[in-house]
């Protein structure tokens, strides 16, 4: 299964040298050259491709959803990140409002968390009743496999980050002013609660990770080799072909003839500050 392989196969956390920024920069762009690509064999062939990202605060899911869409078409792929639910929501089928999200014919869709919050942030936290949380790891395995049978393309992603590293980000997001508002009392509670999430990701994964819809694990330590590696086998993932269009030529600009524009001092203009 995923995991399993992930955990033969992964680097020593220890001895992991940190990637040259002038490096990570040049192969990101060429992998997001090939996101292109795939963002246009999806549309061209209507698949419907749902991906993934868990994983414990800070394991840098976000970093790398962002430099996925960086260069892609709203309109194809898009981010779902739901808030709580709402009240109405709570008395609906737990997988109702997930649903709402799924994609049409050539949409992908990236969910930054998902509805494994129940195994995971609901689970730990005691937001969800033990039958509730039973009925889910009943049920997600089914309901995942219903949707592959339907066609979904389901990919899904756990970011690992260790101890001594998530600590680290969490005391560069105290310190500064720009990413302190990553930090939430639930990031907070759920740090103190380390071994009940490791505990609740661990029962997830035995049950959750289905030959349908494994698991694939990604060692997050060194979040811009994470970054790549996850766009890497996300592309190996789906295949395509290339479809660049060829050499577009722009076609001249139409002549303003006898029309006249009016005056630019009627327009308001915003301040040259800078």
């Amino acid at each position: 299964m995923g995991n399993k392989q992930s955990k033969a196969n992964g680097p020593d956390r220890k001895t992991e040298n940190k990637i040259k920024n002038k490096i990570y920069l040049e192969e990101l762009e060429k992998l997001q050259i090939e996101l292109v690509k795939l963002q246009e064999w999806i549309k061209h062939e209507g698949l419907k491709v749902v991906i993934i990202f868990e994983g414990r605060d800070a394991a840098g899911k976000g970093g790398a959803i962002k430099r996925i869409i960086q260069r892609l078409n709203p309109r194809v792929c898009r981010v779902v990140a739901l808030a709580a639910p709402t009240e109405r929501e709570k008395t609906q089928w737990y997988f109702q409002r997930y649903v709402a999200h799924l994609p049409a014919a050539g949409e992908m869709v990236l969910m930054d968390r998902s509805w494994y919050n129940r195994a995971n942030v609901e689970r730990v936290m005691g937001f969800c009743t033990d039958e509730e949380y039973k009925e889910f790891m009943r049920s997600c395995p089914e309901f995942e496999r219903m949707l592959v049978r339907s066609g979904i393309v389901l990919i899904k992603y756990w970011f690992s980050v260790s101890d001594d590293e998530q600590e680290r980000r969490f005391q560069k997001r105290i310190h500064d002013s720009t990413k302190r508002w990553k930090l939430s009392p639930m990031d907070l509670e759920s740090r103190k609660r380390w071994v009940e999430y490791s505990k609740a990701k661990d029962e997830m994964f035995a049950l959750t990770d289905i030959k349908q819809a494994p698991w694939f694990v990604i060692d997050s330590d060194n979040k811009k080799r994470a970054r790549l590696n996850c766009i890497a086998h996300l592309l190996s993932m789906i295949p395509y072909r290339d479809l660049t269009p060829k050499p577009i030529k722009l076609p001249r600009r139409q002549s303003e003839g006898t029309y006249v524009r009016p005056p630019m001092s009627d327009q308001t203009f915003v301040p040259k500050k800078y």
